[in-house]
């Protein structure tokens, strides 16, 4: 097998296809490659974990048609540092040979028979707008559990609504939920998708206008014009979380969104896991207050809109950032009710999405 691919568009790929080839099965050193498939001047290039498979299908220079399996990780390491333009790249016998210029890689091959085949995607097809699809992972995915061992709460929820498509997440100390009016999701009506594939997805969901979403039993698979990617659905039960979403909070405070962010920023030189931020909302605004046990003190004043009751609150202020900052609007709303129960954090003109906050002791 033999093709030449200009540098910058090889590179983009391989990046992302390294990061989801495997490193951590030394049984089957296969999962830790790339497999490239040429047929005329289309290259096929794959990488799977065995949780999830990522394929490009890239425009290039064909010469000899074949296939071959070939580390990932120093595939791409090798792309990245060659000059742009041409690169060329060979299979023959053991070995891989790339070239751009007057550089040149020679690295083994691997046997491409240990790499698992591919399935094509089944199921109903659901059509969305790869930024409307972006923009609602990237206010959700934040709220996921980094705990593989939490099964469904490392996990988003997909499901279908009177309205459309809604995307849950939740680690237990806050909850991101997300409506796509107007799109609809095949029966089943709910899923449960890795976070991690999701993350993956958000990089990638730039390259083109749309994105083709297949469910089945086992797996959900996201397709484009050149670019596939699946995932293994998680089998198991999600949390009811509509349960927890409090109904009636009465003290609603809006802020101007960027001024609260900049604000938390400072003081998050002084806040901690351990050293929450204080909320305190009244009718004289916000005051956010850090307070370590060594005297170090941080304080900011808000003007913000209030009514209901005055409060004080307290949250970890990354988490408060992180609900902040995922509101695309001017200002956001804080609602709550008592010090002890659940805040919302909320766009103001906007009913698509809430970022639900557990308050930390006082």
């Amino acid at each position: 097998m033999k093709f030449r691919s200009e540098q910058g568009i090889l590179a983009e790929a391989l990046g992302a296809l390294a990061r989801i080839a495997s490193t951590r099965n030394a049984g089957t050193p296969a999962l830790s490659g790339v497999k490239m498939s040429l047929e005329g001047d289309t290259l096929t290039a794959s990488s799977t974990d065995t949780d999830i498979s990522l394929q490009f299908s890239l425009p290039v220079g064909g010469d000899t048609d074949g296939q071959g399996l070939v580390s990932a990780r120093m595939l791409n390491d090798i792309i990245r540092v060659m000059p742009a333009g041409k690169v060329t790249v060979e299979f023959a016998g053991d070995n891989a040979t790339i070239s751009a210029q007057r550089s040149q890689f020679t690295i083994p091959t691997l046997n491409t028979v240990e790499f698992p085949r591919t399935q094509p995607p089944s199921g109903e097809p659901v059509t969305i707008a790869s930024k409307e699809l972006k923009d609602a992972l990237a206010q959700v995915v934040l709220a996921a559990s980094k705990d593989a061992q939490k099964h469904n709460l490392s996990a988003v929820l997909l499901a279908s609504t009177d309205k459309g498509i809604r995307l849950v997440a939740t680690d237990g100390y806050r909850l991101a939920m997300r409506d796509i009016v107007g799109t609809s999701a095949t029966s089943p009506d709910s899923f449960l998708i890795p976070a991690p594939a999701l993350v993956e997805l958000l990089r990638l969901l730039d390259m083109s206008d749309e994105i083709t979403i297949r469910f089945n039993d086992l797996d959900a698979t996201f397709q484009s014009p050149t670019m596939t990617l699946s995932t293994r659905l998680i089998n198991a039960e999600y949390p009811p979380y509509q349960t927890i979403i409090p109904k009636n909070n009465t003290n609603t405070a809006t802020v101007n969104r960027e001024e609260l962010l900049d604000a938390l920023r400072r003081t998050r030189v002084l806040a901690s896991e351990m050293a929450p931020v204080r909320v305190r909302m009244s009718s004289e605004g916000i005051r956010l207050t850090v307070q370590l046990t060594d005297g170090s003190t941080s304080v900011e004043d808000l003007d913000a809109q209030f009514t209901g009751e005055d409060i004080t609150v307290a949250f970890n202020s990354e988490y408060l950032a992180n609900g902040v900052e995922a509101c695309a609007s001017e200002e956001i709303n804080i609602a709550t009710s008592v010090p002890n129960k659940p805040a919302i954090v909320s766009p103001v003109g906007d009913d698509t999405y809430i970022y639900l906050l557990m308050p930390q002791r006082l």
